[in-house]
């Protein structure tokens, strides 16, 4: 798995079935062409990811791995966490290379993969919503991205 190069999404701990799928179809609209999953993030042949990713699964790479060390084992790569309560992203040009990590529905990114090499941003709203789906959130942030 090549990270160099390329942007690659994280999944820490996804568990629903449909947002799984939806990640997967929307990582490959946007040319994502690798995920990258916690060891507890839903199986991706589970039939209902498999719908919902509409043949996108034919067409992204996923890894399941310990996130722990996968993430230590990637050197001069930029990392990026949507969380909540933090400032916007903004970049000047289109990210070419670079980790996006995406967290768990409920729970979000666990802590200890935050460390402080991670920049950590949120998706700007206007409304009083506590938060977004976890798929919108992956389109919209790749869609800030690419």
């Amino acid at each position: 798995m090549q990270t160099k190069g390329h942007l690659t999404l994280v999944c820490c701990g996804i568990q629903d079935p449909g947002n799984f799928g939806t990640i997967i179809r929307t990582a490959d609209w946007f040319g994502v062409q690798q995920l990258v999953c916690s060891l507890d993030t839903v199986d991706q042949y589970n039939p209902k990811v498999v719908q919902a990713s509409m043949g996108s699964l034919g067409r992204v790479s996923i890894f399941y791995q310990d996130l722990d060390h996968w993430l230590s084992a990637q050197k001069n790569i930029p990392v990026f966490a949507a969380v909540l309560n933090k400032e916007p992203l903004s970049l000047q040009k289109p990210l070419q290379e670079g980790i996006l990590l995406i967290g768990n529905e409920s729970k979000g990114i666990p802590s200890h993969l935050l460390s402080t090499e991670v920049t950590q941003f949120s998706i700007p709203g206007k409304g009083r919503a506590e938060s977004l789906n976890v798929a919108v959130a992956t389109g919209i942030l790749l869609a800030q991205l690419s």
